[in-house]
């Protein structure tokens, strides 16, 4: 008699070769163009299908991730398979993470470089605060008489159109050069008493292998949540911002040995010496100019 052990077994479902991206992609692709060219009665029933479907795999991928994330386990899982691309592209259809509007606003501005750069010039989106997002022109575009009509018609109608996110666009004034963002502790000690510059923290007050969280306030009462994070004696600032939700960082995770900083709400994996986001490319957190002087640490807001 044969036993279960001693039973023939044949391969499984899972062990064939799953379709990639590129295959799943055309799939939709070709399934997309079928159902529009559909009668308009078969092709409601198809979209009403569809809708059903992608409620049912929203439900079902926001209870797996937050199941995930809620468990120490399951959170260390969480942060491999969402570098999967094919996860990571069914959980951005799906709205369970999504670029940040700062990062959706610097891939808009692409567009329109070719043509600032004919006029020898340049453009970096700087942040978004409140819905609007802060321009900055450079090169020949900077102070040229041209710089606000080139911001209000081009740069303006490129991002607010692409970004839901953001309402409107405000021309900063070009900042000038500033030191490194990260240093090493014991580095040269350099004064901090230059304008900008906030006293975050005394050195001894960050450990190692962790961040601590601060709400610092310029002399002209502008203030911003950051937090500076010690990785193996090196010293980095970042607003205080996940690019995914806005979410605070107060409790992120460090990895030293991997280099690492994860967000404990999603668990959005970012390199901790320059703040991009290993999870999902192309976002990235909100980088502050860090400096030491003599036992203390300053951080530099943004003008």
């Amino acid at each position: 008699m044969t036993t279960q052990q001693e039973r023939p077994t044949t391969p499984a479902a899972h062990d064939k070769q799953a379709p990639g991206m590129e295959d799943l992609a055309r799939a939709v692709d070709d399934a997309a163009a079928k159902v529009a060219d559909l009668p308009p009665e078969h092709r409601d029933v198809a979209e009403q299908l569809r809708g059903a479907l992608d409620n049912l795999n929203k439900a079902a991928l926001t209870t797996i991730v937050r199941a995930l994330r809620d468990d120490d386990r399951g959170r260390e899982l969480l942060f491999d398979i969402v570098d999967d691309p094919v996860v990571r592209l069914a959980l951005m259809v799906h709205g369970i993470i999504r670029p940040d509007p700062l990062t959706a606003a610097r891939q808009a501005v692409v567009a329109v470089e070719p043509m600032i750069g004919a006029h020898g010039g340049g453009v970096e989106v700087v942040r978004v605060d409140e819905r609007v997002a802060y321009v900055r022109l450079s090169g020949a575009c900077d102070g040229c008489s041209m710089s606000e009509q080139t911001l209000r018609d081009t740069v303006t109608e490129a991002i607010v159109s692409a970004v839901p996110a953001i309402d409107a666009v405000e021309l900063v004034e070009p900042e000038p050069q500033t030191p490194a963002a990260f240093i090493p502790l014991g580095d040269i000690t350099v004064r901090a008493s230059d304008t900008g510059w906030i006293d975050a923290a005394a050195v001894g007050e960050i450990p190692r292998g962790e961040l601590v969280a601060r709400t610092l306030t310029d002399p002209y009462g502008a203030s911003e949540d950051i937090i500076v994070v010690n990785l193996e004696g090196t010293l980095t600032a970042f607003l205080n911002v996940c690019a995914h939700q806005g979410l605070p960082l107060d409790d992120a995770l460090i990895d030293e040995r991997e280099g690492t900083l994860t967000c404990p709400w999603h668990a959005l994996c970012y390199d901790a010496t320059d703040g991009e986001c290993m999870s999902l490319p192309g976002a990235a957190l909100e980088q502050r100019p860090v400096r030491v002087d003599g036992d203390r640490v300053w951080v530099r807001l943004h003008g």
